[in-house]
């Protein structure tokens, strides 16, 4: 089968835990020991989320005040190298070498009209007291949202219309190699007439990104990664009912929270009206995931619409 695996935050820093380079290696180390049976078995493709990594970026650049900071297009292609590296290296490692993985800096192609430039949703970077999150916005004017019971910057977000790169990653497929791109969603652009790339001063979502390079790889499976067993109704109140099983059009009457699980629901519908299957559940439990003992699958073919877990 062809796979497209997302990895959320979870697989790469631990809430409250420092953004280390030792952390980010062993966090990634355990991932691509979990993932190394799929890699055997299947044509795989690797995507991840960046929103600590490029934030902290971000934070590290306004520390070196004799130059202008650099823009967050330049922070994503950063992120995508310094992950992708580490992924690339603990996949080959989990194999002992039987497969060849390539990380590849890609970039996804965004409407530059795209409402999102005005309503930022994107979380990046670490969390922050109420206090200094204040102080954080008044100094680097920063917009700022709330992220559970702390607070975080959020940056423009816009849909992904393709990614650029999803020919070469074909490529590489049918030839055997393992790929890590898309990582952070990839670096937005904008393409003008002439076919010329500009980079745009946002994050794409990875599950959005990964559903549209699923899409264009045509895809067996997108699976995504993340710290929550189900994709819930009613998510955190006494009305929560988890989801077992869900078609395309049932699941998208649904609300989700905007910037967490919504992104993650909208690539799954994306998949699922494309032909393919989509797995929403925890890297914890990958293989009770794939055996269908735990998480979300949103399919075209479910008769009931909804099966409730």
């Amino acid at each position: 089968m062809r796979i497209v695996v997302a990895l959320g935050g979870n697989a790469l820093a631990r809430r409250g835990e420092p953004m280390t380079a030792d952390h980010l290696r062993a966090n990634v180390r355990s991932t691509c020991e979990a993932l190394a049976g799929l890699a055997r078995q299947h044509e795989l493709v690797i995507t991840h989320g960046n929103g600590p990594q490029v934030g902290l970026l971000a934070l590290q650049n306004l520390a070196y005040q004799d130059v202008a900071a650099y823009p967050l297009d330049i922070l994503g292609a950063e992120t995508q190298g310094m992950i992708g590296y580490v992924i690339q290296q603990e996949l080959s490692n989990a194999l002992a070498g039987e497969r060849e993985v390539a990380a590849i800096v890609t970039t996804t192609e965004v409407d530059e009209a795209d409402p999102a430039f005005e309503r930022p949703t994107k979380l990046i970077g670490p969390q922050y007291s109420a206090q200094d999150a204040a102080e954080a916005a008044a100094e680097y004017r920063w917009t700022i949202a709330r992220d559970g019971a702390a607070f975080r910057r959020v940056v423009p977000s816009p849909a992904p219309r393709r990614i650029v790169q999803a020919p070469l990653v074909r490529m590489l497929l049918e030839n055997g190699r393992l790929v890590v791109c898309v990582g952070g969603g990839g670096v937005p652009v904008k393409i003008d007439g002439k076919g010329r790339q500009t980079g745009m001063q946002a994050v794409v979502d990875k599950d959005l990104a990964s559903a549209a390079l699923a899409a264009e790889l045509k895809a067996d499976m997108l699976v995504m990664l993340t710290d929550g067993d189900y994709v819930s109704e009613n998510w955190g109140t006494p009305e929560q009912r988890d989801i077992l099983t869900a078609s395309p059009e049932a699941i998208a009457e649904l609300s989700f929270a905007e910037g967490s699980m919504k992104p993650k629901v909208d690539a799954a519908v994306r998949v699922a009206k494309a032909g393919g299957r989509a797995l929403i559940g925890p890297l914890e439990r990958i293989d009770d995931l794939l055996e269908r003992r735990v998480g979300t699958e949103i399919r075209a073919d479910v008769p009931e619409g909804i099966v409730f877990a």
